[in-house]
């Protein structure tokens, strides 16, 4: 298995995913605990909501390709919508495929596949 993209997509996604979540959580305490933001509040949602579905897509790509059980998957997905989650799995998802590009780079594959 040759190094991929996929996963610094991953990693870059992940991260903004994970900040764009934290500070949407910090304006809806705004917004329904103060009584503020409440326009921004949109705008922060809706970013949010755009870097997330490009999180599932290069996830899902990224899982496809390192054949993960569909349980992870899922799991991995769901790391998005959980406020810090996104970087516990960021950097555990990071290691384990380095490590599993890595070990694939002496392979060859028979042509056609």
């Amino acid at each position: 298995m040759k190094a991929t993209p996929l996963l610094g997509w991953y990693r870059a996604l992940a991260v903004a995913t994970g900040v764009a979540l934290l500070v949407f959580c910090g304006f809806m305490v705004a917004k329904y605990g103060f009584d503020a933001a409440k326009d921004v509040t949109t705008y922060v949602a809706m970013l949010h909501g755009y870097l997330y579905i490009g999180y599932f897509v290069v996830t899902f790509m990224l899982g496809q390709k390192l054949k993960w059980p569909m349980g992870r998957l899922v799991l991995t997905l769901a790391a998005g919508c959980i406020p810090f989650l996104s970087f516990v799995f960021e950097r555990k998802v990071a290691g384990e495929a380095a490590e599993k590009l890595a070990a694939g780079t002496g392979e060859r594959q028979p042509a056609g596949v």
